[in-house]
């Protein structure tokens, strides 16, 4: 696999990350007892910490990204695998 591949394929897997890890620990001002600003919307977040969920989805993109090369390496599941119109088509 070339590297520009390895960091396309790593990246979208960061983002995917991001997006999963965004909502864990994040409270809602009235969650924390945190006085709101004048308009804010009651679900806006009181201790979003970007530094927290830059680390986690780092971590959780380097364990799936090291799950998917290994498989690509050792080929332990395949296209043909995933293939659910063989599956239909043996009538099982």
């Amino acid at each position: 696999m070339k590297i520009t591949s390895i960091i396309a394929i790593y990246g979208l897997f960061w983002v995917m990350s991001a997006f999963l890890v965004l909502p864990f620990g994040v409270r809602t001002h009235d969650e924390l007892g945190t006085p709101k600003v004048a308009g804010q919307a009651d679900s806006a977040p009181g201790n979003f910490n970007p530094r927290k969920i830059i680390t986690r989805a780092t971590i959780l993109s380097i364990l799936l990204f090291a799950f998917y090369y290994a498989n690509y390496m050792n080929g332990w599941i395949t296209v043909a695998d995933l293939d659910i119109t063989t599956y239909f088509s043996h009538g099982r």
